[in-house]
C-alpha cells in the first residue's frame, strides 16, 4: 500500500507541476527525449568495446551461467589496485535482459545518463529557480564529453550520477534536516568509490557539510537523531564495501598495501603539499570548462572559466550585503569545485576526462546558478545575454557532437572476427592473441565463450596444459607493424617458436593463424 501510495503522489505531484509551469514541463521533456537520442541513437555502433568492457562482461557472464561469485571488481591502471564489485553486480541484470549482448550494459549506462540529466534539472532549480534548471540540464544533455562517457559500459561512467546523488543527500540533511537520507549517501558513496578512486575527493566536501549539519542539530538539539542515521549509512557503506574487505583479508591486505603505496609513495602520484596545487587551478578549470561546458572548444572555454570566477564573485559580493539569499548552493558549489580542483592539482599523473566523473555536474550547476543570477539582477538585459551565450554554446556542443563522427563500430568487428575465428578452428581447440594498442584479447574472448568455442588462456606454470597447436593472433596495428612470430606480447612469446600458417583480412584488421615449428 505504501508503494502504490508514493507512485500516486508522485503522477499527482506531476500533473500539478505540467499544470502550474507549462512551459518549463515542456522544456523539461525535450531536454530528456534529446539526452536521449543522444545516448541512444546507434549505440550498438557507437558504444566502446575494446578489452576492458570484454573482460566485464565475460566476468558477469560467469556469474550468471556458472554462479561463479566475485569479490572484486576491475583493476585500475595504475597503482595494482582493485575496485568494489558492485558496478559488475549493477550490470548483471542488463546483460541478462540482453540476452548477453554487451549492448544491455550499453544501454543502462545510457538510462542513468538521463536520469542524471533530470537530476541536474531538479536540483539547480531547487537551488535557483527555472532559469539555472534548463540552463544547466540542456547543457548536460549535450556535453559531447558527457554523451561519450554516457553510452558505454565501464565503471567510471556510472560516477558521474552516484556522485551528483551524494551532494544531494548532504544538501537535504544539511538544509532540509532529512536524517534518513545518509541511508541513500551510505549505497551512493559506496557506488562513487567502487566506480574509481578519484571518487575520495568528494569525501572531504560531505565531511564539511556533514559537520556543519552536526552544528545545526547539537542546536536544535536533533544530534542524537542526526548521529543515528549517519552510524546506519555508515552500516550500509561499509556492507557494500565488504566483499572487497574479505578479499582483502584473504590476499594477504594486497588492495590496501596498493593503495598505502599510491597515497604514501609522493615521487610519481601526488603531492602532500595542498599549496602545490595553486599553479594548476587556473588551468585545471579551463580544461574544466572546456571538455565539459564548451564542446571543446579550448577559447571559449578560457572566457567560460572566467565567467565562472567572475559569477562567483559577484555572487559571494551580493550574499555579503543581503542582496542575494542563495548564499548555501554557491558555499556548497565552491567547496565542491574547490576540494576538487585542489586534489587534482595535486596529483602528478595524466588527468583524463573520466577523472572528473565525481564533479561532472558542477560546472553546470554553478553555470546555471550564473545565468540565473543575471536574469533576476539585469532582468531582460540579462536575458538576452544569457541566452545569447547559451546559444554559442549549444552552437559548440552540437558542432563537436559526437554523433557527427562516423560510429566506431567495434562491437560488431569485434564479434565478426570472433566469429570468424570460431569457424575457422572448426571446433578444435587454439589459443588466442591481440596485438594493438588499446585492445587486448578479452573483447574477443568474450563471444568465443559465449559460443562455446575451445579458446584455452595460455598459463605459463602449467605451460603443458595450456599451450595449444594453433594460436589465432588478431594485429589491429597497420599491416607492415605486424610481425606476431617475433612479438614480444607474453600471450605470443609464451607461446614459443611458431611461423605463420594462414593470414587473413578480416573487417580491417589482419588474422593470423600460428603453429609451432618444428
Amino acid at each position: 500500500m505504501a508503494k502504490t501510495s508514493l507512485i500516486l503522489s508522485t503522477v499527482e505531484r506531476i500533473k500539478r507541476f505540467s499544470r502550474e509551469h507549462r512551459v518549463e514541463f515542456i522544456l523539461l521533456i525535450i531536454i530528456l527525449l534529446l539526452a536521449s537520442f543522444l545516448r541512444l541513437y546507434r549505440i550498438s555502433e557507437y558504444m566502446t568495446f575494446l578489452g576492458d568492457e570484454g573482460r566485464d562482461s565475460i566476468i558477469v557472464r560467469r556469474f550468471l551461467v556458472n554462479g561463479d561469485i566475485f569479490l572484486i571488481g576491475p583493476g585500475t591502471s595504475i597503482g595494482n589496485m582493485y575496485l568494489g564489485p558492485l558496478y559488475y553486480y549493477m550490470m548483471a541484470p542488463a546483460l541478462l535482459l540482453a540476452a548477453f549482448s554487451p549492448v544491455g550494459p550499453a544501454v543502462q549506462i545510457a538510462v542513468l545518463g538521463v536520469v542524471t540529466v533530470f537530476l541536474i534539472w531538479h536540483i539547480a532549480r531547487e537551488w535557483f529557480g527555472s532559469v539555472a534548471g534548463v540552463v544547466a540540464s540542456v547543457l548536460y544533455a549535450i556535453s559531447p564529453t558527457v554523451i561519450i562517457y554516457s553510452r558505454s559500459s565501464w565503471n567510471p561512467n556510472i560516477m558521474p550520477f552516484f556522485a551528483l546523488l551524494c551532494i544531494y543527500c548532504m544538501w537535504k540533511v544539511w538544509v532540509h534536516k532529512r536524517y534518513l537520507w545518509l541511508l541513500v549517501l551510505g549505497v551512493s558513496m559506496a557506488f562513487v568509490l567502487q566506480s574509481h578512486y578519484m571518487g575520495l575527493l568528494l569525501a572531504p566536501t560531505l565531511g564539511v557539510i556533514w559537520g556543519a549539519a552536526a552544528w545545526q542539530a547539537r542546536k536544535n538539539k536533533n544530534l542524537k537523531t542526526l548521529l543515528k542515521y549517519t552510524l546506519m549509512g555508515l552500516g550500509i557503506f561499509l556492507v557494500l564495501m565488504s566483499p572487497l574487505v574479505i578479499f582483502d583479508a584473504r590476499h594477504n591486505w594486497q588492495n590496501f598495501s596498493a593503495l598505502s603505496t599510491f597515497f604514501l609513495d609522493r615521487q610519481t602520484t601526488i603531492s602532500a603539499r595542498p599549496w602545490n596545487a595553486l599553479p594548476n587551478i587556473w588551468p585545471l578549470l579551463q580544461d574544466i570548462t572546456t571538455r565539459l561546458l564548451t564542446g571543446r572548444v579550448a577559447e571559449a572555454g578560457k572566457w567560460v572559466a572566467m565567467a565562472l570566477l567572475l559569477g562567483m564573485l559577484f555572487m559571494l559580493k551580493d550574499m555579503q550585503k543581503k542582496k542575494w539569499p542563495k548564499v548555501r548552493p554557491i558555499v556548497y558549489l565552491s567547496l565542491w569545485l574547490g576540494v576538487a580542483l585542489i586534489g587534482l592539482g595535486v596529483y602528478k599523473q595524466h588527468i583524463y576526462d573520466h577523472y572528473y566523473g565525481f564533479f561532472f555536474a558542477a560546472p553546470f550547476l554553478l553555470f546555471g546558478g550564473i545565468c540565473s543570477y543575471f536574469v533576476e539582477k539585469a532582468k531582460l538585459r540579462g536575458a538576452w545575454i544569457v541566452g545569447t551565450v547559451l546559444l554559442f554554446l549549444v552552437f559548440f556542443s552540437f558542432q563537436n557532437s559526437p554523433l557527427t563522427q562516423e560510429p566506431n563500430s567495434q562491437l560488431k568487428r569485434t564479434r565478426i572476427i570472433a566469429e570468424f575465428i570460431r569457424d575457422e578452428a572448426n571446433n578444435e581447440t587454439f589459443n588466442l592473441a591481440v596485438i594493438a594498442e588499446r585492445n587486448y584479447e578479452a573483447a574477443y574472448q568474450y563471444f568465443l565463450e559465449k559460443w562455446r568455442a575451445k579458446v584455452i588462456e595460455i598459463d605459463p606454470l602449467r605451460a603443458d596444459e595450456t599451450i595449444e597447436s594453433v594460436l589465432y593472433v588478431v594485429c589491429e596495428l597497420p599491416p607492415e607493424k605486424c610481425d606476431p612470430t617475433n612479438n614480444p606480447k607474453a600471450q605470443v612469446a609464451n607461446f614459443g617458436w611458431s611461423k605463420i600458417d594462414k593470414e587473413w583480412n578480416v573487417e580491417g584488421h589482419t588474422v593470423f593463424k600460428l603453429v609451432h615449428t618444428k
